[in-house]
């Protein structure tokens, strides 16, 4: 698709179809076809994390459509979480250096439901090392078995108080330079800080979740017994296009906490 869709006057009300073939594709509202020209350009770096986006007016005048066409476009890219508008400001490419963003992926909350309560998570990072990817990794990251990743394992803590055992591998092309030194000296969000250095921003995930009990060294790191029931959390998040980058693999304590998901 190019930068010009047609003239809003000229699109058909009704499906596309091609002569002689029954699986055409459906066709595209306008709106659509303006959010994909959009997300091309964020993909692309066009507009980065924290950046502010051409105005309604200006984006009506470069794709040659209506300042309405353009509004409805926006306003499902806000809905994804990808743009952020701001009263009197513009709309901003969104950014999980943003205080509401930070905490998007993170759903533990303490039994009281406020999360402002516990405070910002602890972090301690335990090993940060390069390796071949096995197969159940490669899969999951759509790289092939072999492939270099970047391993990370670090304990998020709140008060003190050690609650979630992490996993993460990431494609290691992708994160080149990406040091425990550099997790360790961090102090915002890890997601902030692969938009910022590597401009690798998460636009979505997909988790799967299930009980299991502590294994003796897991336990040892979350200083609980043995045998202990945790949550198992496994995240495969993706940037844009639905390009994974990053598989992890979390264990929660739960005793004082719980897992909250919201559906829609």
């Amino acid at each position: 698709m190019s930068d010009t869709p047609l003239p809003e006057s000229r699109n058909p009300n009704g499906p596309a179809h091609t002569s002689g073939s029954e699986s055409a594709p459906a066709f595209s509202p306008l709106y659509q076809q303006i959010k994909g020209l959009i997300l091309r350009s964020l993909q692309s770096g066009e507009w980065k994390p924290g950046d502010v986006i051409p105005s309604e007016f200006d984006l009506a005048a470069r794709f040659r459509v209506s300042q309405g066409t353009v509004r409805k476009a926006i306003d499902e890219l806000a809905t994804d979480n990808l743009l952020v508008r701001r009263q009197g400001k513009g709309t901003f490419v969104a950014t999980h250096a943003e205080q509401h963003i930070q905490y998007r992926f993170l759903r533990l909350l303490p039994d009281s439901g406020n999360l402002d309560a516990q405070g910002p998570a602890e972090r301690r990072i335990i090993e940060c090392r390069r390796q071949r990817a096995t197969a159940d990794v490669a899969r999951q990251l759509g790289l092939r078995s072999g492939d270099p990743v970047l391993q990370v394992r670090r304990v998020l803590a709140f008060a003190g108080t050690p609650a979630i055992l992490e996993d993460i591998w990431l494609p290691g092309a992708a994160f080149k330079g990406l040091t425990l030194e550099t997790l360790a000296d961090d102090k915002g969000p890890m997601y902030a800080l692969f938009e910022s250095q590597f401009g690798i921003r998460m636009v979505r995930a997909v988790e799967k979740l299930k009980a299991v009990s502590a294994a003796p060294d897991v336990a040892s790191l979350l200083g609980i017994q043995g045998g202990l029931p945790l949550l198992s959390v496994e995240r495969v998040a993706y940037t844009y296009n639905d390009t994974p980058m990053e598989l992890r693999r979390g264990l929660y304590r739960t005793e004082n906490r719980h897992y909250r998901n919201e559906l829609s």
